[in-house]
């Protein structure tokens, strides 16, 4: 029997008295925490809520986030973590899909609910989770846990549902994914490999728990009896303090942060002693970033996750060890690794036929983390798990030794003149280029070409470079057809989602304005 609960339950059997969370000066042991988990599936029972209702947490990263979690699958309630860089309408657009009729909510985010309930009317109750007074109108969460008794597990377990994550929407409306007791579990036995958890791991929630990339992280740091530390926000000044402060030995992160990490003026002043994994993913990793990480980290394992929401979300590793042959950087240096041992990978074409290996085609995967299906939509779960096999969306191929690498996300490939070009790789060759701090490529409109490669630049302080001198930099490096036609030079950061993403939806938006985009 697969339960989320059972992993908090090791725990306390096997370091009860250990530090569970960090949390500004709050620090708990796994026996308090187990016991306030109990409490507040308790309370969310006293206030009528029943197994398999919905409620959302819209919060900032914190202790009682996590603790949240394994308070909802105690008493059978079905999570759905709320991204946090929203709008109200879209806000509310998460929670009456989903039906939530509770919410948990912190103090950045109590301006927002005269926005967002009047526009719920399933809402039955709100629990304030932040510190401080609670609102008039909201049940205290400290409060709904001093008073109730410890519940007993709800006994939901295997297929039932145990959250709902929304995907970002930025291609149309958000979707609900499905996802089991067994999915999550299925994925934290996959994320194992990547790490020696274990009771000494103290975890760094520096990307936003509503998202699945912590996720994975989340539930085997748990069951290994480690240690959860809290950044609200990610800041890379605040992540370096509190890894030589709290020594920090595990992070995963996204691309971007690492990125903001390793140019950050204080990283060489800072006791970075204590970290000794630091996992990645959810967008590729420009090798340029990469090779510096490693030369600021040099004793820190660095691996590669690949994976998506509807796979739970991790379906690839990179292990550091296949990074390296003799002491050189390897050509795999590219690869997001090979198939975790609960997911099946294959390489499929149009038709769902296996391509050969090397050849570019549709990533796809089968397994236990495969999600139960996008909530209300059965026709659009029926497309994406179809002949028994998830479709990602994203474009890719695998070598002779079953390493997979990903070309692009494809709603994301340029067509110009009938050549396919991978932004992915165009991104690759402006990173390279050592004023390039921040980069994106999208394909715009071209009345020639149907579309053409147009490149977003931030470049470092202090450091800048002609549009025509960035564009003969990765003449070097890429053929002519994929270099940017044409530049755009940021002075602010290029927009992120919750997740920290480069949202390249919002950089396109101007450019195909009032056009239907004639191509992919």
């Amino acid at each position: 029997m697969s339960q989320i609960t059972q992993f908090l339950r090791r725990a306390v059997q096997i370091n009860g008295r250990g530090v569970a969370t960090i949390f500004g000066e709050r620090r708990q042991d796994w026996a308090t925490f187990a016991n306030r988990a109990a409490r507040l599936a308790g309370g969310l029972a006293g206030l009528g809520f029943r197994p398999g209702d919905r409620i959302g947490i819209l919060a900032l990263n914190c202790d009682r986030y996590l603790e949240s979690f394994f308070g909802l699958s105690m008493g059978g309630f079905v999570f759905v973590p709320i991204n946090t860089r929203l709008a109200p309408p879209e806000i509310v657009f998460w929670l009456a899909d989903s039906g939530c009729s509770g919410l948990l909510v912190d103090n950045a985010f109590v301006p927002m609910l005269p926005k967002v309930l009047p526009e719920t009317p399933e809402m039955r109750h709100v629990v304030y989770i932040g510190d401080g007074p609670t609102p008039d109108g909201q049940k205290s969460y400290e409060a709904l846990i001093a008073g109730a008794q410890p519940a007993g597990d709800a006994g939901r377990s295997d297929h039932d549902m145990a959250g709902i994550f929304y995907t970002g929407g930025t291609t149309g409306r958000s979707k609900g994914v499905m996802l089991s007791h067994d999915n999550i579990l299925s994925n934290a036995h996959n994320i194992a490999i990547a790490a020696p958890f274990r009771e000494q791991t103290c975890y760094i929630h520096a990307a936003p728990m509503f998202h699945l990339a912590d996720g994975a992280m989340t539930f085997i740091v748990t069951a290994n009896g480690g240690s959860h530390a809290f950044l609200p926000r990610f800041d890379p000044a605040t992540f370096l303090r509190m890894v030589a402060e709290h020594r920090v030995t595990t992070a995963l992160i996204v691309p971007t942060m690492i990125n903001m990490l390793v140019h950050h003026p204080e990283v060489a002043q800072c006791d970075l002693s204590s970290l000794t994994d630091l996992l990645y993913g959810a967008s590729p990793m420009p090798e340029a970033v990469i090779m510096r990480a490693m030369e600021v980290m040099p004793k820190v394992r660095f691996t590669q996750a690949y994976g998506q929401s509807e796979a739970s979300p991790v379906m690839t590793l990179m292990p550091p060890e296949s990074l390296w042959v003799d002491s050189k950087l390897s050509k795999r240096i590219k690869s997001a690794g090979r198939g975790v041992l609960d997911c099946e990978i294959r390489i499929m074409d149009e038709n769902d036929n296996e391509v050969p290996r090397g050849t570019v085609g549709e990533i796809c995967g089968r397994g236990k983390m495969v999600m139960l299906g996008y909530w209300k939509q059965p026709e659009l779960t029926a497309h994406t798990l179809r002949n028994g096999w998830l479709h990602t969306g994203d474009g890719g191929y695998m070598d002779e030794d079953g390493f997979v690498y990903i070309v692009d996300r494809v709603k994301d490939m340029i067509v110009s003149g009938g050549e396919n070009v991978y932004s992915a790789e165009v991104e690759e060759a402006l990173y390279a280029h050592p004023a390039v701090a921040e980069c994106a490529v999208i394909g715009v409109p071209d009345d020639t070409w149907g579309e053409r490669v147009h490149a977003i630049v931030r470049f470092k302080l202090d450091m800048a470079v002609t549009e025509t001198e960035l564009i003969t930099s990765c003449q070097a490096l890429i053929a002519n057809y994929k270099c940017p036609r044409s530049v755009t030079i940021s002075a602010e950061s290029l927009p992120l989602s919750g997740a920290g993403k480069i949202l390249k939806s919002e950089l396109r938006k101007p450019y195909w304005e009032g056009r239907e985009k004639r191509v992919n």
